[in-house]
């Protein structure tokens, strides 16, 4: 299969390349692409190397399927002239998430809607991703009526800029372009993306609006608060979850257990919970902390950690392909 992946210099872009060969993706041949300043740059894949075009150029060479990671104005620019061509793009910016002709895809939540029609998928936000692939299970048991949710956010998730940054200002250099307005170092700070008119930040939103999409499920409430910490490797959530039904905590852990992509690791009494460092690499959501919320009835907490990079952008895209290779849509 000819596969192009869109931003391949960037982060995500090069932990893509890192998930197809890890996944053992069938890649016939490699397209990596990225802006014209980057054109001709050699990528090694597989022990290969290739040559990095610019979109046009790749469109021309008629790859099956584009994986976009990018930024959101060269997938509004680009992913209809590749799905005009005929190429299934699936693209992990915000660019297509919200659009009501667009499906939001996180596999193990909502495979099924995929269709041959689909040309342009999109990849959910990183913090939503991880989030649904816990609640799902829960949800067709219990019903969820609301969710309040609080993130810890790895730097990773801003970029290579971000990284620096951090990195950076541990090692006591001051100077060097800033990715936020204030030290991260030894600091938290809550706001992710821009503020709304109703006093969330775009990133907050994002979690609100496309939890309801991928769940299929107006009803459910969510509410977020999301903070970057000086953390490389992983986001973390604290999940406070109201349901219609009442729970057996024993039963709540079979049914996370159960649920693909998810390992449960909660065990207390050996203070064993998921950490990100412990997540770092790795393609599955971690759940731990799991317990009943004693101030109000139906209500359980529990602990999110994944790899924002892996499960929350590159593997999450990657599975989106597998599944519609697997159905044959491509």
């Amino acid at each position: 299969m000819k596969v192009a992946v869109v931003g391949a210099t960037g982060l995500v872009g090069t932990e893509m390349l890192t998930v197809l060969a890890a996944r053992n993706f069938p890649v016939s041949e490699l397209i990596p692409v990225a802006s014209e300043r980057s054109k001709g740059k050699e990528i090694d894949f597989k022990g290969k190397k290739y040559k990095v075009v610019t979109p046009s150029e790749a469109i021309a060479l008629k790859p099956d399927v584009a994986l976009f990671s990018a930024g959101g104005g060269t997938s509004l620019e680009y992913a209809p002239l590749f799905a005009a061509a005929g190429i299934t793009v699936i693209d992990n910016s915000s660019a297509w998430r919200m659009d009501p002709t667009k499906k939001l895809v996180v596999p193990e939540v909502n495979g099924h809607v995929l269709t041959a029609e689909d040309k342009i998928i999109a990849n959910p936000n990183c913090s939503t991703i991880q989030m649904v692939v816990a609640l799902k299970p829960l949800h067709d048991k219990y019903k969820i009526k609301r969710v309040v949710v609080s993130t810890y956010q790895s730097v990773t998730g801003t970029g290579v800029k971000a990284v620096d940054q951090l990195m950076n200002e541990r090692a006591g250099i001051k100077d060097g372009e800033k990715a936020y307005a204030y030290e991260i170092d030894l600091n938290v700070i809550p706001q992710i993306d821009v503020f709304q008119e109703n006093g969330y930040t775009k990133e907050e939103m994002k979690m609100i609006l496309e939890t309801n999409k991928i769940m299929g499920d107006d009803s459910i409430k969510v509410t977020a608060t999301t903070v970057r910490i000086p953390v490389i490797g992983g986001h973390s959530e604290s999940l406070n979850i109201e349901f219609e039904h009442d729970f057996d905590l024993a039963d709540v852990r079979a049914a996370l257990s159960a649920q693909s992509g998810v390992i449960v690791v909660d065990d207390p009494a050996n203070l064993q919970y998921p950490m990100p460092k412990d997540a770092h690499g790795k393609d599955e959501v971690f759940v731990g902390r799991i317990r009943r919320d004693e101030s109000q009835a139906n209500t359980l907490n529990m602990w999110v950690v994944a790899d924002n990079l892996r499960k929350g952008a590159a593997t999450n895209t990657i599975q989106i392909a597998e599944a519609l290779k697997e159905k044959g849509l491509i």
